[in-house]
């Protein structure tokens, strides 16, 4: 985003409402979500890098918060968006009670290597969503990079018999995917590359690496819609596009890149919005019958109040909003 293009701090500060949604079980280390709600010409968007990334890499997140609240989307080729549930790191005999939130969703994606548990686990849980989908239901894991190449190795021979969709970033570096790619290729089981594209300087480098089959996107870590879609139009692979936990704005920002693709061979992990048990609209942005809509949600300033973070968090995300709208006015 140039400077002429970026808006001034001002103007995101007088409608930025921070918010923060709880989840239905702890997903990622954390059991609430917090995100910055901002209104711009467009609509609302959604700033709400996890608070762990620190301010530079947080910044590409407002980028992209900022390309879909003040730069008109894309053309669309789809009015609907098919979407996968998502299935955290819970117990087995959980299963059920997850996907019974993701209405219609015949794909599902399982989380895996989660620290503090075992492999064993990875395989309780995933079998049990393969019993809950039956045959003809697709059934995907993402390991979030938590394994290194032996583990990942031994960790797919194992859930093969599940009949794998994908396995989604087993490993954290791109060389380790590479070599994971070639050495279970007899069994005919993508690698989807996540944290080595959104994570990366340079996103096309997996691609160039040959170490995926296929990327899973997200719009905000990448800065924004429009150039998500140059990223996948020069890497030459399928693309899945996901969210960062996103709220029902964050969400249909995603809805948006999804419905902007040339293709889409993949139900999209933009049903998360189940996972929350608050969201910032009365009527969240869910799957119904495994497909999202192409909406974009209005949030009121009543269901705003009602998720509003307290004082001391609000202060938190506003120090960064600024902070991180700093380092992209200095990029110019």
């Amino acid at each position: 985003m140039s400077t002429a293009a970026l808006p001034p701090l001002d103007a995101l500060l007088a409608t930025a409402r921070v918010v923060t949604l709880p989840l239905v079980t702890r997903f990622r280390g954390v059991e609430t979500r917090e995100a910055v709600l901002l209104e711009g010409p467009e609509g609302w968007t959604e700033f709400s890098p996890f608070v762990e990334y620190g301010d530079r890499e947080a910044a590409t997140w407002l980028a992209g918060a900022l390309d879909f609240g003040w730069t008109p989307a894309p053309p669309t080729v789809r009015t609907a968006v098919p979407v996968n549930a998502t299935v955290p790191a819970v117990a087995a005999d959980r299963v059920d009670a997850v996907l019974d939130r993701f209405d219609g969703c015949r794909t599902a994606k399982v989380k895996v290597a989660e620290r503090g548990q075992v492999l064993a686990d990875d395989v309780a849980r995933v079998r049990a969503v393969r019993r809950r989908l039956g045959p003809e239901g697709r059934v995907r894991i993402d390991a979030n990079g938590g394994w290194n190449v032996d583990e990942a190795e031994r960790a797919v021979h194992a859930l093969a018999e599940f009949d794998l969709e994908y396995v989604e970033q087993p490993c954290a570096e791109i060389d380790e995917l590479a070599q994971l790619r070639e050495r279970i290729g007899y069994l005919d089981i993508p690698v989807a590359a996540d944290e080595s594209v959104r994570k990366a300087d340079d996103p096309l480098r997996v691609a160039r690496a040959g170490a995926a089959d296929l990327l899973v996107i997200k719009a905000q870590p990448l800065g924004g819609i429009h150039r998500a879609l140059r990223v996948v139009a020069e890497a030459g692979l399928p693309a899945v596009v996901s969210s960062a936990l996103d709220t029902s704005v964050g969400l249909a920002m995603g809805a948006a890149l999804a419905a902007a693709l040339p293709t889409l061979a993949h139900d999209c992990g933009l049903g998360t919005a189940s996972l929350f048990t608050a969201d910032v609209v009365a009527d969240p942005l869910v799957a119904r019958d495994g497909l999202l809509p192409l909406v974009r949600p209005r949030p009121t300033d009543a269901e705003l109040d009602r998720v509003a973070a307290s004082a001391d968090r609000r202060d938190w995300w506003l120090a960064r909003l600024e902070r991180c709208h700093d380092l992209l006015r200095a990029e110019g």
